[in-house]
């Protein structure tokens, strides 16, 4: 899909849902307790910080004058100690929303990870992983501010707007009016500053999306990039979207470095107003000296919380299209899944049958149409034919990884989509072409597929297969650490320790998809042994273009024009003389 390409922008500006910001206070719900206490404590921390002016003003116009020292100390004490109390109070509320935030955080992340591995295989073909990991990582911390602080700030905030114009018009409401004079320039500056600096940082996350996703895709496919000397060509690709990425940042932070100037500006401009209008009126009685410097005080408290609201503002808005693109992947439908009253599949014996199956994936043409066929317990099933034909896709849909459009798939008489998907798939060992390692050690990736197994069991699996004498060599043999897709083995050193996981795994069902095709044929001719005790009572089927490794198949299906043109053993077919023995006669020459 075009729209999901590395270079494409994804779309974050959106009109602001409140929506979204509901379904992310569930989240929240959980702690509110945790979250009222760091209300509370904040409104306490804003009033008592609040009360070091009016100490100024009582010295400034009553202690002072009387020359009072005693009385003088003790205000400047009560000041220092308003102002202590408030920053204990702060940190204390601090500390509280930092854990809640990120407990917040953690529950979105998990149930966001957790969804994604249910999700199909259809999500994960039309999509670059590289922009599924920064909804994962990148979206949600930048979320994570909101999460941790951003509510309570938001709250706190307008209280402290409240109580400074409550404390203002205490001190003098003239003055307390000259302060508010200055709002509408402070509004008009900032939204014509805001609105560009939102649009600006929404660009550096599309950038930074870009980015990641190309990134992942360049490592991915780093061997590809040097086998065809592409090094100087993705460079420059990579030079043009850093390029862009940093410009779209510098011109953010260009945005965010006018805001500060701006308000002191602002703040300046209205210090300057209070002092003239302060001494036009001064010595008639109706503003004293305390209360200019108070209310200069206050004045330059009034401010930051308005910055810090407008601030908080595009962080709603930013945030909210995050949380859009991380419940939008939340609410990916998971289209393989238990269905209602789902039972557990029995104890398999191997009896598969396909009745009248069509498939197509998404929207494209049928792969398959009106497929029918059925396997004894305990045969081998090979399906060979023309790439494209349909044959990964008819073992895929036996293992439920994409659900039939028509028709249904039975194996002992059950239909597949009737039963868990966990008992089925557990019952079934499916070996690909890409053996997959993790990172951990090798004693973890032949466990894999059985986690209560015993290191000897898994030491035996790994004999039957032959890799055992290669583990051995290894400087901490089984316990060896191995990285991400097994870097440091050979292709065929990982399908043999994938085998190994497979035949650990006891399968009753087994799928073999070009499971040797990256195997030697020394290597081949030994694991042989290992491939012999794997379809040992088990109903098996071989997907495999080496027509001379599925000689011995009971069955042999050829797929092509959407169904089985040809069905029968090798002797059978040869004999035919159709397609099989075409494309038979064709890899012996």
């Amino acid at each position: 899909m075009a729209r999901n390409k590395f270079d494409i922008d994804e779309t974050l500006e959106s009109p602001f849902d409140i929506r979204h910001l509901k379904r992310a206070l569930v989240y929240c719900a959980k702690y509110k307790g945790k979250i009222f206490l760091s209300l509370f404590l904040s409104a306490l921390a804003a009033i008592v910080g609040l009360l070091a002016p009016l100490f100024s003003q009582y010295a400034l116009d009553v202690s002072i004058p009387d020359g009072n020292i005693p009385q003088i100390i003790f205000l400047g004490v009560l000041m220092l100690a308003s102002i202590f109390v408030s920053v204990i109070l702060s940190a204390k509320r601090s500390r509280i929303m930092t854990k809640v935030g990120q407990d917040i955080v953690y529950d979105i992340r998990k149930d966001l990870f957790e969804h994604l591995q249910r999700l199909p295989f259809e999500y994960y073909d039309s999509r670059p992983h590289g922009k599924i990991l920064v909804r994962v990582i990148n979206y949600i911390n930048s979320v994570s501010n909101l999460m941790t602080d951003g509510i309570i700030k938001f709250v706190l905030e307008i209280f402290n707007l409240i109580f400074i114009m409550i404390f203002m018009f205490f001190v003098s409401w003239r003055l307390a009016i000259v302060v508010l004079c200055g709002l509408p320039i402070f509004a008009a500056v900032m939204l014509i500053i805001k609105n560009k600096q939102r649009k600006a940082w929404q660009q550096v996350n599309n950038k930074s999306s870009n980015l990641n996703a190309y990134i992942h895709e360049s490592i991915v496919g780093t061997k590809v990039t040097q086998m065809f000397t592409r090094e100087e060509v993705n460079a420059e690709v990579f030079d043009k979207l850093q390029n862009s990425y940093r410009k779209s940042w510098m011109k953010a932070v260009t945005f965010s470095n006018l805001v500060w100037p701006a308000v002191d500006n602002i703040a300046i401009w209205v210090r300057g107003a209070i002092y003239i209008t302060g001494l036009l009126v001064f010595g008639t009685g109706v503003v004293s000296l305390g209360n200019i410097v108070a209310m200069c005080s206050y004045a330059s408290r009034f401010w930051q919380p308005l910055l810090n609201l407008s601030n908080l503002m595009n962080t709603f808005i930013n945030a909210v299209a995050y949380l859009e693109r991380i419940f939008e992947t939340m609410d990916e439908p998971v289209t393989i899944c238990d269905k209602e009253n789902a039972s557990e599949m029995p104890e398999i014996n191997g009896e598969v049958t396909f009745k009248n199956v069509t498939f197509a994936y998404e929207t494209g043409p049928n792969i398959l149409e009106n497929l029918s066929f059925s396997a004894k317990a305990g045969e081998s099933i090979a399906l060979v034919g023309p790439t494209g034909a349909g044959k990964t896709t008819i073992v895929s849909l036996l293992s439920r990884f994409y659900d039939v459009n028509e028709g249904e798939i039975d194996i002992d008489g059950t239909d597949i989509s009737s039963v868990t998907l966990h008992s089925l798939r557990s019952q079934m060992g499916i070996m690909l072409q890409d053996s997959f390692i993790f990172s951990g050690t090798i004693m973890d990736n032949i466990k894999y597929g059985k986690l209560d197994a015993t290191d000897e069991e898994a030491m035996e699996a790994a004999k039957i297969v032959g890799v055992d004498e290669f583990i051995s060599t290894l400087p901490n043999g089984y316990y060896t650490e191995v990285n991400e897709r097994g870097s440091g083995l050979s292709q065929g050193q990982k399908q043999l320790i994938s085998f190994a996981r497979t035949i650990l795994a006891d399968p009753k069902i087994l799928v073999l998809d070009e499971a040797t095709s990256s195997i030697d044929a020394k290597t081949e001719r030994y694991l042989q042994r290992g491939i012999d005790h794997l379809l040992k009572g088990r109903t098996s089927f071989i997907i495999a273009h080496r027509l001379s490794t599925i000689r011995n198949c009971d069955k042999i299906m050829y797929i092509n024009n959407k169904g089985i043109t040809e069905c029968g053993n090798h002797e059978s077919l040869i004999e035919k003389k159709g397609d099989y023995y075409k494309l038979y006669t064709s890899q012996a020459i």
